[in-house]
């Protein structure tokens, strides 16, 4: 017989078993040595083992089929030696014919060419004859499927299947000792339980990457050799599969410039190799092996091509580019940025926009590499990804180099840049730059929230268009919603509060369905909840977010500020702790003033003043660096009322001047202007400012009939007056600090009830003053804060009131500090303070700090 194709099992050789008659194998050809254990009992290759262990004398003509990899060479080791230790010549069919009792193996029966598999057909023929043939499924010479029906009618096949959980498992633990679930899960998953590769893991395996559960980089070595091997079409078509094609034969069709019938035939090609399991998808560990061995010319060609296949039908080029993008980090793989892909990655970039904006950012960057314009996608896909720097930078870049329509967008994107760092007049005038649709709403709101009103709307009510109006462009879902907004805008200054927020529900509802894919200087929801806010519409303002969070809308760059006025929202209805969970650093400019305001808020309500000291030079930092606008005058109220605490009003001096032209220049609407004043207020009340706070209280009580939010602040504030002047009746106060309650101030409303209760002489009046303050503290007290934990170290010595009042002392509080918390007087805080002592045995102060240290403990200081 003539030398013909070695005998192979996975890529490591050995040399065959002796014969009987003391040969080996011709040079070249050497039998492998098995790369797994036995066949499992009850397999049809175990009785096939069991049936020659009895008889090896017997006739026998089989046929062993099974794609590479399963076990076929493993097998034919396994029956040679058998039959050798029964004495049994065993061949090759390129041997002459040997002794009369010799059993003719032949692997690989698939590569042998007509003439071998007729010579093979003849001897299987014969009576008596003993023979085993080995074949893949493909290719299919002439003369083999007769070979194979032969020696079918003589007795079944034996096929070798995949192995199961249980038989990986034991063939790790040649390597593992005891392999963990996982650890077998993930190379049956990955192997697809091919043998060979199941040997490669085992071989490669290390006891740290048994226990990680992962699976050795070196298991891919094997592969190198194979994948040389191929054929070149089949290695293109493995490639396209492992670029996510395999399964859209007219796609690979079109990559191979062949018909769908060659395809197919290569499909049943990687199928006999073991590469691609049944269903025809790469096995996972071979993925793996042809993404990190196969060529990379080679590799980035074929994404290339089908890149631009998919392009040119519509279809979707995502998963075809972004393995070239290393690791996620932008940079490319060698050689992937050229060559035309720039379309395709800019394709890809517009796909991925709304869900990742960090990754479309990276692949319009991979798109302006192959020579793409791409700088303004890239600045929006930057700025909806929250890098407002690099987006700025990249809308400068584009508005003075850009074609027209560019230079249009990066207006936008830079114009949205300037909304979320707080120059909204800056904003605004790149809004009327660029005119559509979209921009004259953004415009609008822009312009009034500066003091502008006039210019910001045409005569019926619309946002003006500079120039006149754009082209009859149909209405999207974003220019709908700037116009709603807009009007909602206008409605707050010159209407009521009913029609203004209507129209922001309305946007917020329309611009909804977008989700996270829009860039937004603002968001309905955000906008609505300010004006809310500023109406004590707490409810609205905080359905309003909450929806908000949950469809994403504005999307990364957005989050925080939701973030911010939900912490605002539950900062008025005196929730300081949960608000505090809440609060984001805040990116610079508009975020970060409102930040730093709502902590410098959260402090003062808990009487936290370390925490409101130390924050105050960040807050200052924060406000210095904003124009005042609308949309600002909250934190700017909230920083009035810290200055006044901490005597630093001058640094919010210039600040409150500008907001008094602000709303003088738009009439002093009373939505924006009476929270304001309701904080100038409390300024005047910390400061012991009678003619402030009385100046402040007739002007809140010109607004009285605007709304439920400015009648209640207008009765809170006379109540105030009566305070300071010591005259405040019990029964009005409540009634006052009820009315703030029931629209969700009820931190507002706690205070008051609170403050006339320190500074009333009469009993009685205190005790209801007292009793309206703690209801209200309690009802406003969310999951967690309700009235402080006392300590339970001193039950014999102080009383669960001196427990709590020595606690606040040992914090840091000042007696009047610990009497604002606690609803008390300084001058009972005080008596607690001497009966402690008393009970105590102390006399000095710092005695008394230390003992209570020791008795009380850090966890129970307030």
């Amino acid at each position: 017989m003539a030398a013909g194709h070695p005998v192979r099992s996975g890529h490591r050789r050995a040399p065959a078993a002796p014969t009987g008659h003391g040969r080996r194998d011709p040079p070249g050809r050497p039998v492998n040595a098995p790369v797994t254990t036995g066949p499992s009992t009850g397999s049809p290759a175990a009785d096939l083992l069991a049936q020659v262990t009895a008889d090896p004398l017997a006739p026998l003509q089989v046929v062993i089929g099974a794609p590479g990899g399963y076990g076929k060479t493993a097998l034919l080791h396994e029956l040679a030696g058998v039959w050798q230790r029964a004495g049994v010549t065993v061949a090759t069919p390129w041997q002459p014919d040997g002794a009369a009792e010799q059993v003719l193996l032949a692997d690989d029966a698939h590569r042998y060419d007509p003439a071998k598999l007729h010579e093979l057909l003849v001897y299987a023929g014969r009576p008596g004859a003993r023979i085993v043939v080995a074949y893949r499924p493909w290719p299919r010479p002439a003369g083999l499927p007769e070979l194979v029906g032969l020696l079918r009618r003589a007795r079944p096949p034996v096929r070798l299947p995949a192995l199961t959980a249980e038989q990986v498992r034991d063939r790790l633990a040649g390597t593992v000792a005891d392999p963990s679930p996982e650890l077998v899960a993930a190379v049956t998953e990955q192997t697809g339980g091919v043998p060979r590769y199941v040997a490669r893991v085992a071989a490669a395996l290390t006891p740290a990457d048994a226990v990680a559960g992962r699976l050795p980089v070196a298991a891919l070595a094997g592969f190198a050799p194979e994948l040389d091997e191929l054929d070149p079409g089949l290695r293109t078509l493995l490639l396209a599969a492992e670029a996510g094609a395999g399964h859209s034969f007219d796609l690979v069709s079109a990559l191979l410039e062949r018909d769908a019938a060659t395809v197919a035939d290569l499909v049943d090609a990687g199928r006999a190799t073991g590469l691609l399991s049944a269903d025809g998808a790469l096995v996972p560990l071979a993925r793996r092996a042809i993404a990190a061995l196969g060529p990379i010319g080679h590799r980035i060609d074929v994404r290339q091509r089908l890149g631009a296949l998919q392009l040119a039908r519509g279809g979707p080029v995502l998963p075809l580019v972004r393995p070239l993008l290393r690791d996620g980090g932008g940079g490319l793989v060698p050689g992937a940025a050229g060559g035309g892909l720039g379309e395709v990655y800019e394709a890809a970039a517009e796909e991925v926009l709304g869900d990742d904006p960090r990754l479309a950012a990276e692949l319009f960057a991979a798109a302006a590499g192959a020579g793409r314009g791409t700088a303004t996608r890239r600045a929006l896909a930057t700025a909806l990804a929250g890098d407002l720097d690099e987006a700025s930078r990249l809308a400068d870049q584009a508005l003075a180099t850009g074609a027209p329509r560019q230079r249009a967008e990066a207006a936008y994107v830079a114009a949205v840049v300037l909304t979320q760092r707080g120059q909204t007049a800056q904003a605004a005038a790149l809004y009327q730059w660029s005119p559509s649709p979209t921009t004259a709403g953004f415009a609008a709101i822009a312009l009034i929230g500066t003091g502008h009103a006039g210019d910001a709307l045409a005569p019926g009510g619309e946002p003006r268009f500079p120039g006149g109006a754009p082209g009859s462009a149909p209405p999207t879902l974003v220019s709908s919603a700037a116009t709603l907004m807009a009007r909602g805008i206008a409605e707050s200054v010159g209407g009521t509060p009913a029609a203004a927020l209507s129209a922001l529900v309305q946007a917020s509802a329309t611009i909804e369905p977008a989700g996270p894919t829009v860039l937004l200087p603002d968001t309905p929801a955000a906008l609505g909840a300010t004006v809310a806010l500023h109406c004590a519409e707490l409810d609205t303002a905080d359905a309003l977010l909450t929806r908000a969070v949950h469809t994403g809308t504005g999307g990364a760059l957005l989050a925080d500020r939701h973030r911010l006025l939900r912490a605002w929202v539950l900062m008025l209805r005196g929730r300081v702790g949960e608000a505090y969970t809440l609060v984001p650093d805040g990116r610079p400019g508009r975020d970060r003033l409102f930040a730093c305001a709502l902590r410098a808020g959260l402090s003062r309500r808990a009487s936290d003043l370390v925490g409101l000291r130390s924050g105050w030079p960040d807050a200052c930092h924060a406000l210095i660096g904003q124009p005042v606008d609308l949309f600002t005058l909250l934190p700017l109220g909230e920083l009035a009322v810290a200055a006044a605490h901490l005597g630093e009003q001058h640094r919010v001096a210039g600040h409150l001047a500008e907001a008094d032209r602000l709303l003088d220049a738009l009439g002093n609407p009373p939505l924006w202007s009476a929270p304001l004043h309701w904080n100038r207020l409390h300024a005047a009340v910390l400061t012991d400012d009678h003619e402030a706070a009385g100046r402040t209280a007739r002007t809140l009580a010109g607004l009285r009939g605007f709304s439920p939010y400015t009648a209640a602040v207008a009765v809170a504030a006379d109540q105030w007056l009566d305070v300071l002047a010591g005259r405040a009746e019990p029964g009005a106060v409540v009634t006052a600090a009820h009315g703030l309650s029931a629209l969700g101030l009820i931190g507002d409303g706690a205070r008051l009830a609170g403050q006339a209760a320190i500074r009333t002489a009469d009993r009685k009046a205190m005790t209801l003053l007292l009793d309206c303050a703690r209801a209200l503290q309690e009802r406003a007290a969310g999951p967690g804060e309700a009235v402080p934990v006392l300590s339970n170290r001193l039950p014999h010595l102080l009383s669960d009131r001196e427990r709590e009042v020595a606690a606040l002392v040992l914090a840091g509080l000042t007696y009047k500090q610990v009497a604002e918390r606690l609803y008390l007087s300084a001058k009972t805080v005080e008596h607690h303070m001497a009966r402690i002592r008393q009970r105590l045995g102390v006399t000095g102060r710092q005695e008394l700090l230390t003992r209570l240290r020791t008795l009380i403990g850090p966890e129970d200081e307030r």
